[in-house]
């Protein structure tokens, strides 16, 4: 449904320039899930705007790569995106519910709009469509919460409120940025439960963009690795999570807890991810690694393979010799 290749992002021009975003490619399938998990800062949240052609910044621009969504290029089409953001194309989660509704209008009215505009009902067709998209999202009193203002509701409400408005027009692909961040744990099983749901139910795909390694163990099918604006290993989540080649997959797995572990002190990743500007030659993961030798830091590592659909870009992968 969704394919990026190579894709570029950068910021500023000329001199000033700097890639945020280098070489990121990536699938999408009907009715699969792909994880894209990192650090903050590592770059997933500017790919999936440049996705949806919503850059946050006019210094923001993709210089490279394509995307397609089923089959159409629509890497530098912003009147064709208009539409597709909607109706049958491509729609997005994002992370903070409470800034992205508008605190003075109800929910149904802002349903109501998103169904107007893209699938052009009006009136009572549009109310009804905005009650049924709250019922299918499991919203109780559905036909009541329409004159609900967002503070009225829990964060886990306001949180399907939003997926209800990204599947007003039933979209091919679906972008979840970090949708479960501010929620406790039994209300983001829910919602991680829904999407999952609705996956099938909408026949659609799904890119879910998280730093948790646990949600995407349960939610996802596939799982990419970004580090530093770049996508270090790509692979199916079992395979991943059993063998996984990159030392920094491996060093975000040691970072989440395990109850059945006993006492066990955990194992950090030592300084920071680089930001934009700051990145050297030889493997961006390199002052951070310690598997690391003097070619990491001055030669760009080639893709390894590891079975099917499985990669990393890596000098030395942890199923090859690392330990």
């Amino acid at each position: 449904m969704l394919t990026v290749r190579n894709l570029v992002v950068s910021g500023g021009k000329g001199a000033s320039r700097v890639d945020i975003v280098s070489d990121v490619s990536f699938e999408i399938e009907r009715r699969k899930v792909l994880g894209l998990v990192g650090e903050s800062g590592s770059g997933k949240s500017i790919t999936s705007l440049a996705v949806m052609g919503l850059l946050p910044h006019p210094q923001l621009w993709v210089r490279g790569g394509s995307i397609e969504l089923d089959g159409a290029d629509i890497t530098e089409e912003p009147p064709y995106l208009r539409v597709e953001r909607g109706h049958g194309g491509v729609s997005m989660i994002f992370q903070e519910p409470m800034t992205s509704l508008n605190p003075v209008v109800p929910i149904g009215d802002q349903i109501v709009e998103a169904v107007r505009v893209h699938d052009g009902s009006t009136g009572i067709t549009a109310r009804n469509r905005a009650q049924e998209l709250l019922e299918m999202v499991r919203i109780p009193d559905a036909r009541l919460q329409l004159t609900a203002y967002p503070h009225e509701l829990s964060g886990g409400m306001r949180q399907r409120v939003m997926i209800a408005i990204a599947l007003a027009c039933r979209p091919q692909v679906l972008i979840a940025d970090e949708p479960t961040t501010a929620l406790d744990v039994t209300v983001q099983m829910q919602v991680l439960s829904l999407i999952r749901e609705l996956c099938d139910t909408f026949d659609m795909g799904v890119l879910f963009i998280t730093h948790d390694l646990g949600v995407v163990s349960e939610l996802a099918d596939s799982v990419s690795v970004m580090y530093g604006g770049k996508i270090v290993e790509n692979g199916p989540v079992e395979r991943l999570f059993n063998v996984p080649l990159h030392p920094y997959t491996s060093g975000l797995m040691n970072c989440v807890p395990d109850p059945s572990a006993g006492h066990r002190r955990f194992q950090t990743i030592p300084g920071q991810a680089p930001k934009p500007g700051e990145i050297t030659k030889g493997c961006r993961f390199a002052p951070r690694c310690r598997h690391a030798q003097a070619v990491c830091t001055t030669d760009t590592p080639a893709k390894v393979v590891d079975g099917p659909l499985h990669s990393a870009q890596c000098h030395f992968p942890i199923a090859r010799g690392a330990s």
